[in-house]
């Protein structure tokens, strides 16, 4: 008896699992296996250390001997014995995020706006020329910064006072508290122009202009009208984003005032940030447990304001 070709065999039950699971991994194992890669670098390197950080803030840790438990010791040293920290360190940090974090940002947005209503080749000249300080490194910040504002009659700015006859002698801009945290703001502000800057200028370029051209029938005449009605309602994905990296940005920019001052800390503490703070106990003294709850405030706070953020510009859907 001749059989059937066309008759499929059953498949025997310890085999359907089996194919069950070839045919999901054919299907999607590859997305999963780019989800994976990801998935280990953001826990290696995300997870794990902020679970170490808030572990090691509990702890008295000198890298030497074992950490021992402490409770909660770090965190009331901190609000009440860290004179430096209640007095400079905190408003160092607030005055700086206020002023850099909102100026940073409104000042991108309102380049990025600038740039949009240029042709094609300038708009890519400008915003190469305006996105390449952020690109720099602390090394060229401080031959160019540095020299701009040196001490001695050599430096430019001093230079260029004396021969005006505003000044007698040399100011000592980097040394001085009092000038200290104004330049800080203004570096900060020069190369702020960051990934942020760039991903405005592309919501703004993919910004349908029919949109425009409808509001123009319906009688909206104004500049300020088209970018508050029709601009920044269209791209709230990328405020958003450039609302977290300018919030991300300002936090972490502790170099700046070590990098220019030559000292951490710098001196009187007149640009001691909070991050500055973290690496005078953690890498000088080596209090890790003590900088490990330093840095436990400093990620409450960039969570807190980025919470914020997204109030504001989170779209509805």
């Amino acid at each position: 008896m001749q059989s059937n070709p066309s008759r499929t065999l059953p498949v025997p039950a310890r085999y359907e699992g089996k194919i069950a699971i070839r045919k999901w991994f054919d299907k999607e194992g590859s997305a999963y296996g780019f989800l994976f890669i990801y998935a280990l670098l953001f826990i290696v390197f995300i997870v794990v250390p902020v679970l170490a950080a808030f572990l090691l803030s509990f702890t008295f840790f000198d890298t030497i001997q074992f950490p021992s438990f402490i409770g909660l010791s770090n965190y009331i040293n901190l609000l009440t014995q860290d004179d430096t920290f209640m007095r400079y360190v905190l408003p160092n940090t607030i005055e700086f995020a206020v002023i850099v974090g909102p100026g940073g940002y409104a000042l991108a947005f309102l380049l990025a706006w600038v740039l949009a209503q240029l042709p094609k080749i300038p708009r890519t000249l400008f915003a190469l020329i305006l996105y390449s300080p952020s690109m720099t490194s602390g090394v060229a910040m401080a031959v160019v910064w540095k020299t701009l504002f040196s001490g001695d009659q050599i430096g430019y700015l001093n230079s260029f006072l004396m021969n005006l006859g505003i000044v007698q002698e040399p100011i000592q801009w980097l040394q001085s508290p009092q000038y200290l945290m104004t330049i800080m703001i203004l570096v900060t502000l020069w190369s702020s122009m960051g990934i942020g800057f760039l991903a405005m200028l592309a919501g703004i370029l993919e910004i349908n202009p029919e949109l425009y051209e409808a509001a123009a029938l319906d009688g909206m005449s104004s500049r300020w009208q088209e970018i508050f009605y029709i601009t920044i309602p269209s791209m709230k994905p990328q405020m958003l984003f450039g609302a977290v990296m300018a919030i991300v940005g300002t936090f972490q920019a502790g170099a700046i005032g070590v990098t220019l001052s030559g000292s951490n800390p710098t001196p009187q503490y007149a640009g001691q940030l909070i991050v500055n703070h973290i690496e005078d106990y953690g890498f000088l003294r080596y209090e890790m447990g003590y900088a490990a709850a330093i840095s436990v405030v400093l990620l409450l706070m960039v969570l807190f304001f980025t919470r914020l953020s997204n109030r504001l510009f989170a779209s509805e859907e």
